[in-house]
């Protein structure tokens, strides 16, 4: 994988974590983890501002390198203040149409919901990736959605990759 970064995105407990871990391997290059878990694991209580805190971490972290793996980005930042809070801040919306990634990598829900304390949407995932759809759609950027075990979607991205890359 030749200078190329590739996210993925979607609703919580779709798989974009695991995924991003099994590509970075599979292509040995860095992966970017989720910088809302290390900061919310210390302060489960948060307000706007602390979304637009970790989304200026995510956004820089998302910005070291041309060649990236990167588990979360700005459209589930922008989709996150959304949902809680019926609004969006223009901080977080500048950088969702400053970020720039060769692809996106969108997580069907077709996987069991995993329990965690920082997860808030167990029951909407379906509506929540039509959403993150749509908003793909609106913004024009590339992107495949992966379905399946974690065998059917590594197989999807490495085809979805390969027009793009060196492979």
């Amino acid at each position: 994988m030749n200078n190329i970064k590739i996210a993925f995105t979607g609703p919580e407990s779709s798989g974009k974590t695991t995924m991003a871990k099994c590509m970075s391997d599979h292509f040995s290059c860095q992966m970017i983890s989720e910088y809302a878990r290390d900061f919310l694991s210390n302060n489960q209580e948060y307000g706007m501002e602390d979304l637009n805190t970790i989304a200026r971490e995510q956004f820089k972290r998302n910005n070291t390198s041309d060649r990236l793996v990167v588990d979360t980005e700005m459209l589930v930042m922008k989709i996150w203040c959304d949902e809680k809070y019926d609004q969006c801040s223009k901080e977080i919306i500048d950088l969702l149409h400053n970020q720039q990634m060769d692809h996106y990598f969108l997580c069907f829900p077709d996987i069991p919901w995993e329990e965690d304390p920082l997860r808030e949407n167990p029951n909407d995932r379906n509506r929540l990736f039509t959403l993150y759809e749509k908003h793909l759609i609106h913004l024009g950027w590339s992107y495949t959605v992966l379905r399946g075990s974690i065998e059917e979607r590594k197989k999807e991205v490495i085809k979805s990759l390969r027009g793009q890359t060196n492979l």
